[in-house]
């Protein structure tokens, strides 16, 4: 059995903490940064529901909400969560991802995602590590097929979107012996990223 406790990591340039009301105007800031709240297929809050959505992530059972950020500079980057863990059976999944605009196509997903994956296998001792999209997030999917990552189905009509439709869901996952091979490739994509 797995115990998910509040956490922070740091690696690679980027920290994560436990999502906390403190980091409302970075997320508001990191959200503006591109209006993403626009975006159909994402979770990102608008403005004035920074407060609120913070408050669902740390209410709600079985997620832990991390505040993504810059290490060297303290400045909120974007949000992360362990969600629908699972701890009698060793599961986790990672979602309620995204990151202000500027930080996108860099090396900032890449390393929160390693950071979240090696914590669920190395630390927590987690035997799958779940991932979720919209079906209409193509790029999602894409990338996170890159991952190594392999897709479980589709729920079918699974979760209403902020425009009132309801989104079929594309479920993917990796299983503790398939974390090295994905470990080693998303090591590999941050060498593209390499900074001097």
């Amino acid at each position: 059995m797995i115990s998910v406790q509040p956490t922070t990591l740091e690696f690679n340039g980027v920290r994560l903490e436990p999502l906390s009301l403190r980091h409302a105007d970075g997320l508001r800031a990191a959200a503006s940064d591109g209006e993403l709240w626009n975006l159909r297929v994402t979770s990102v809050p608008e403005p004035h529901m920074v407060e609120q959505y913070i408050r669902e992530a740390l209410d709600t059972p079985n997620r832990m909400g991390f505040a993504v950020l810059d290490a060297a500079t303290g400045a909120v980057m974007g949000s992360t969560s362990y969600h629908d863990i699972v701890p009698a059976i060793g599961r986790v999944e990672i979602g309620f991802t995204w990151y202000a605009k500027s930080r996108q196509r860099s090396h900032v997903n890449t390393s929160c995602k390693l950071m979240l994956m090696s914590h669920a296998f190395d630390t927590l001792g987690c035997e799958l590590v779940g991932l979720r999209t919209d079906n209409l997030n193509l790029a999602s999917q894409a990338a996170i097929e890159r991952l190594g990552a392999q897709k479980d189905g589709i729920l079918r009509h699974h979760h209403p979107r902020r425009d009132g439709t309801v989104r079929d869901t594309v479920m993917y996952s990796i299983m503790r012996s398939e974390w090295p091979e994905v470990k080693s490739r998303l090591h590999d994509k941050l060498n593209k990223y390499a900074r001097p």
